[in-house]
């Protein structure tokens, strides 16, 4: 509990350990069974401790009661009864954020909503497909195949989409496709009184025009047919605000999403560089140059000796960055001629294209190991990831600082990040026994949170806010911006019983 402390991790107020016990009245939990069933309820401590943590560090704060609604209406209703017994209510998806975001701090009730798993409402023509919350990406995706769509979205995790949807996440393929956000067309939330709304409206598809520029997921020479951009101007854009609100203004029992034309060819490769600052200043090149990039990935020199290791996958200890192209036959060769050109500009070596499915899943199945392969540098540890954003140009700089930061800290932090869109991680390695380590962590954290904040970033590019970052949200916004906030929050949950204690 010490560390947790010093990190910052510690019990926000009114938060529970795992041992504690608050039960329920049992007129309200024969209420709850009343709703769904009594085989989805429970109150026994091992469902609830599964449910009051997710893959952060942040202490297990378990609800009271867990329940599974299979539908709306059901929802609905025990959002309702909730309300108007004052209870705390927490939305659970698939559990793997990394913020904090499940923890029951003030404990009530959790609504698991991973048996509401229906796909529906697919339509080729105008790239979109409407899930439910217990959806994860892959499983939408192989219920795609042989469609020629995707869903792009790709954090790393097998998360649920809507639960994707109420982190903002992002992940390997935003350079292209976006992240979330854009990519989210409408939600079905259910309010905490139990009223329904749908953000673009009932049943509402939007118009289309012929999508723009790659790095909104079309209009790239050698795509398929672009994705359609969709176009509305009525009204304030209620969609965005519940994108990235982290369950503290509803539940999202249902997304409509906007879905891409797979490419015709694709190609992969590692490039190793002599310095972290030439690894980088390729990268801005390369965007630079309006090479249509899909993916393309940062590891330190200590992350891919570490990758390579764990998966078995020969890299060298160098700052190396991994890249993917998609497009068509023809213009792929052009894409990997200009990107050999820049790589070979800033002394990068090593470049070997991958084109066969097996070879690039592979390549990427390295990359996604990458926290496992930091927790092997130091076996027994635990580890804690950063998530700051950067504008592009102030990128190599602030990477450079963060590296040498690291290394005066004596720190164990390999680095790794999505650095086509300004969005790195430092993986911290550190001996939970040791409390001076913990708090050159936790400086550490402060420190860089802050660094992206005076180069114009933010605290969090894709992970939240969650408990563990309040503190930067309110010198990332300023005063006026976090009331705002409040403000809002305080309109749609006047007796803030969706997840409190959450990023504000």
């Amino acid at each position: 509990m010490a560390l947790r402390r010093v990190l910052g991790l510690g019990r926000a107020l009114g938060c529970r350990s795992c041992c504690s016990k608050h039960p329920l009245p049992p007129d309200f939990v024969e209420a709850l069974r009343a709703v769904v069933g009594g085989p989805n309820v429970s109150t026994a401590t091992a469902v609830r401790e599964q449910h009051g943590h997710d893959e952060s560090m942040h202490t297990c704060a378990p609800p009271d009661a867990v329940v599974w609604p299979q539908a709306v209406g059901q929802v609905q209703e025990l959002a309702a009864l909730c309300y108007r017994h004052r209870m705390p209510m927490v939305p659970f998806g698939t559990g793997t954020g990394l913020e904090g975001g499940v923890n029951a701090v003030q404990g009530g009730v959790c609504f698991d909503l991973s048996r509401m798993d229906a796909i529906t409402e697919l339509s080729l023509e105008d790239f979109s497909v409407v899930v439910e919350p217990g959806v994860t990406r892959k499983a939408l995706n192989s219920h795609l195949r042989g469609t020629g769509l995707w869903f792009p979205v790709d954090p790393g995790a097998d998360a649920s989409l809507c639960g994707m949807a109420a982190t903002g996440a992002s992940g390997t393929n935003a350079v292209r496709y976006g992240t979330m956000r854009p990519n989210v067309l409408n939600l079905r939330v259910v309010l905490p009184d139990g009223r329904l709304l749908h953000t673009a409206g009932p049943g509402r598809q939007a118009r289309w025009a012929p999508g723009g520029r790659a790095g909104l997921g079309g209009g790239c020479a050698g795509a398929r047919s672009p994705a359609p951009r969709r176009k509305r101007a009525a009204g304030y854009d209620l969609t965005s605000l519940f994108v990235g609100s982290e369950g503290t203004l509803g539940f999202l029992t249902q997304a409509t999403l906007r879905l891409h034309p797979l490419p015709e060819a694709t190609a992969a490769t590692t490039a190793a560089f002599p310095s972290v600052r030439a690894a980088v200043a390729c990268t801005v090149q390369v965007l630079q140059a309006a090479v249509p990039v899909a993916r393309i990935e940062f590891l330190d020199e200590v992350m891919a000796g570490a990758c390579s290791r764990f998966s078995g996958l020969e890299l060298p200890a160098a700052a190396t960055l991994l890249l993917e192209l998609h497009g068509s036959r023809h213009s792929l060769a052009e894409q990997q001629r200009q990107t050999e050109e820049i790589v070979l500009l800033n002394g990068g070596s090593g470049l070997a294209w991958a084109e066969e499915p097996e070879e690039r899943g592979r390549l990427w199945a390295m990359r996604h190991n990458a926290w496992y392969a930091a927790l092997a540098l130091r076996p027994g540890c635990q580890g804690y990831s950063t998530d700051v954003c950067v504008p592009i140009s102030r990128l190599p700089n602030v990477v450079v600082e963060t590296k040498r930061d690291l290394q005066d800290s004596g720190l164990t932090g390999p680095m790794v990040g999505h650095v086509g869109d300004g969005n790195f991680h430092c993986l911290l390695i550190f001996d939970p026994q040791d409390p001076a380590e913990a708090q050159r962590v936790h400086a550490f954290t402060q420190r860089l949170g802050r660094r992206a904040l005076a180069a114009g970033g933010t605290c969090t590019g894709e992970h939240g806010v969650g408990l563990g970052k309040r503190a930067l949200l309110l010198e990332e916004l300023g005063q006026e911006g976090l009331d705002t906030l409040r403000r809002i929050k305080a309109a749609l949950d006047p007796h803030n019983l969706m997840n409190p204690g959450k990023v504000l």
